[in-house]
């Protein structure tokens, strides 16, 4: 159900649809207060009381057409927005336009405003037409009404999506998602607590495998430890969200104390470990950390490309990186233990570490960065920034990542006047990484 309602949310038909069925809806119902009006006498409060079936038609067909061709170039322009964004600053980045919640409300309004129209004018009855004419005078001036407001949204649309294909916009819009994750994954009222579940003593009663290939996008836990507890045991997810897996693959396994013999059931077990683990083709941010920084570093990546030459991008890239790794050293670990209501530990589930969201992004650096010394010192200033707040085994990883990035920086044969000063600059972040914190 969640991963339909994700893929339903970043659609263009999902909004549209329920404006347009509320659209039909609402032009019944002001039919129907027209014919109520007409019957008990009362005068319609608008200035289109007095129209007649010749005008009501007139002003509906306008008003219908024109919406749907304004729907029709909106839509025109936004594929082609799409395909710049795909193009110039990545394929993963078309889902960010899709999911614009501002795109979408634009072609809803204008599709239900045409479809609003097209129900009032079937309405409309002239004496030749039926035995008594009939003018919903009360759904026409809603129609003026909705068409004035439909040039409102014309004007918004316009500004939005210039707006929008910005790269700064784009960098706001995945960074947004970026820390969504980190918010989700590594909470900040946690409590810096490290959680362990001895499991060496379970017996694995069942082990559950997928149906399909494909990546794994969202675990959905709280149904997890609730049929876990129904149970009475422990569940151990072992593909975690972004992994990928091929149809036979284990996906958890449902572990018992051995004084502990209770047999789920192996139909439902399956049915319902599969329902809680969602596999689809392509990977989400929601629960996967590590997808949401490679959206990220991907806007900067694309800016070095010689095709664009625009380093200043990756800079602001990068920078942003630094604020979203620092916040996520910053956070107490993530939960990988989850318990019922009663304290019992119910589901194990890893979550990618600070360390990894780290080696994921200098990996892309040190493959693609090296031969711009602007992104190099944006490199530094963020692995700076994150010295400041790690700790324990992540300044070990951020140790060695320091490391690898001098090592390649030198590999690149960068000029002498760029050397010193990097080298001078990476040399003191590693001296500080090995003194002892205070």
């Amino acid at each position: 159900m969640r991963s339909w309602y994700l893929r339903a949310r970043e659609s263009f038909w999902f909004v549209p649809a329920l404006f347009a069925l509320g659209a039909v809806a609402l032009a019944l119902a002001l039919i129907e207060v027209d014919r109520l009006l007409l019957e008990t006498g009362m005068a319609v409060p608008l200035a289109t009381g007095g129209l007649s079936a010749t005008g009501g038609r007139a002003i509906l067909t306008v008003i219908g057409g024109t919406m749907l061709g304004v729907a029709a170039t909106s839509f025109s322009i936004t594929i082609a927005v799409l395909a710049t964004a795909s193009s110039s600053y990545g394929p993963r980045l078309v889902r960010n336009f899709m999911a614009d919640r501002g795109n979408q409300v634009v072609l809803a309004v204008l599709t239900s405003t045409f479809l609003y129209t097209l129900v009032v004018l079937r309405a409309v009855r002239t004496e030749q037409d039926s035995s008594d004419a009939f003018v919903p005078a009360l759904a026409v001036g809603f129609a003026v009404v909705l068409a004035v407001c439909d040039v409102a949204v014309l004007v918004y649309f316009i500004h939005h999506i210039a707006r929008s294909v910005q790269v700064t916009t784009l960098q706001a819009r995945v960074f947004d998602e970026l820390m969504a994750a980190i918010d989700l994954l590594y909470p900040s009222e946690r409590e810096r607590t490290e959680d362990a579940v001895e499991i060496a003593g379970l017996r694995a009663a069942a082990v559950v495998t997928a149906a399909r290939a494909g990546y794994v996008q969202h675990v959905d836990l709280p149904a997890l430890t609730a049929y876990a507890r129904q149970v009475d045991a422990l569940i151990q997810v072992l593909a975690p969200p972004g992994r990928h897996v091929l149809a036979g693959d284990a996906l958890a396994r449902v572990l018992h104390s051995s004084e502990h013999d209770v047999d789920p059931g192996a139909d439902r077990l399956e049915r319902t470990v599969r329902a809680a683990i969602t596999i689809e083709r392509y990977r989400t941010p929601q629960q996967d950390l590590r997808y949401a920084a490679q959206g990220l570093t991907e806007t900067g990546i694309r800016g070095l490309g010689s095709g664009t030459n625009d380093p200043y991008t990756a800079v602001s890239a990068i920078d942003a990186l630094g604020v979203a790794l620092t916040e996520l050293f910053r956070r107490p670990p993530a939960a990988t233990v989850h318990s019922d209501a009663s304290g019992r530990a119910r589901v194990l589930c890893a979550w990618p570490t600070p360390a990894q969201v780290l080696a994921d992004v200098m990996l892309a650096l040190r493959t693609y960065a090296m031969g711009h010394p602007l992104a190099v010192h944006a490199a530094i200033r963020m692995l700076m920034r994150i010295e400041a707040v790690a700790v324990g085994e992540n300044r070990t990883a951020l140790r060695n990542e320091v490391a690898a990035f001098r090592q390649a920086y030198l590999a690149a044969s960068p000029t002498t006047v760029d050397t010193t000063p990097i080298v001078a600059s990476l040399d003191g972040l590693i001296t500080r990484v090995d003194a002892p914190r205070a």
